[in-house]
């Protein structure tokens, strides 16, 4: 599928509490290091730090200054993780991850979003609710940053993500793999509780501005449109997202009660 090969960036930098554990526990080989702020002793950090010493990764006392220039952010929470560089995967090894759990794939394509606490958002929704991966374009869109990271509350470092080179192409492939793929609107197309979701199915977002590319709305087999009662447009990105997961959560759920 023209996936880029994994480990695209130079090395990261993790901050925040949650980050830095989900980190920790779910890949400690890719940790060098865990700097914490002098005077940070709260029970929180000390649960953090009890993580990284039980996987055996270094722990280091520095100035909160330090920890702060290298967080670049005032989120950091007095902690930060130097790793190697972000592990992407490609789409086939999601559907993969399905098959051998028994489960229909359930996907999320990212249509050029650039804000990264968007995509950490839907990263996160994506580990809450059971999918499989997230697929994020490899030019003009954010990559998995720090910040992304930090607003995945560290889902980043559980949920499989890939960069594609050719999401239009990519689309494609998992239709002719038997996933049904989703593209989002707001005016028109099929309410969201009317879709069967239990199928393998993968939503397509749209930017935070443009919105869904209307060649990629063409290549999708529908559109998803969400009611809304309100008088705001449209909800963002990160928000729509979520509802869609958990709608294809709930669905799968009952359906599986139903086969009990």
């Amino acid at each position: 599928m023209n996936d880029v090969e994994g480990g695209v960036d130079d090395g990261r930098v993790v901050f925040g509490l949650r980050p830095v554990e989900e980190l920790c526990r779910a890949r400690p080989r890719d940790v060098s290091v865990v700097y914490v702020a002098e005077g940070q002793r709260s029970p929180e950090v000390q649960a953090v730090l009890t993580v990284a010493k039980d996987r055996g990764i270094a722990v280091e006392w520095r100035p909160r200054q330090l920890v702060a220039d290298l967080a670049g952010s005032s989120g950091h929470q007095g902690i930060v993780a130097i790793a190697g560089a972000y592990k992407y995967v490609h789409v086939p090894t999601m559907l993969e991850a399905a098959a051998a759990a028994n489960q229909p794939a359930l996907l999320v394509m990212l249509d050029g979003l650039t804000d990264p606490q968007n995509v950490g958002a839907i990263v996160r929704s994506a580990e809450v609710f059971g999918a499989h991966g997230v697929a994020i374009p490899d030019h003009k869109a954010a990559p998995i940053t720090a910040g992304a990271i930090k607003a995945s509350a560290g889902a980043t470092e559980r949920v499989s993500i890939a960069r594609v080179h050719n999401f239009l192409g990519s689309i494609d492939k998992l239709r002719e793999s038997g996933v049904k793929v989703w593209g989002t609107g707001v005016d028109e197309g099929t309410d969201v509780w009317e879709a069967d979701l239990t199928v393998p199915t993968a939503f397509v977002i749209g930017s935070e501005g443009r919105g869904l590319r209307e060649a990629v709305a063409r290549r999708c087999d529908g559109v998803l449109r969400i009611p809304m009662a309100g008088k705001i447009a449209s909800l963002n990105a990160s928000a729509a997202a979520a509802i869609l997961l958990y709608e294809a959560a709930r669905q799968r759920s009952a359906a599986e009660k139903r086969e009990a």
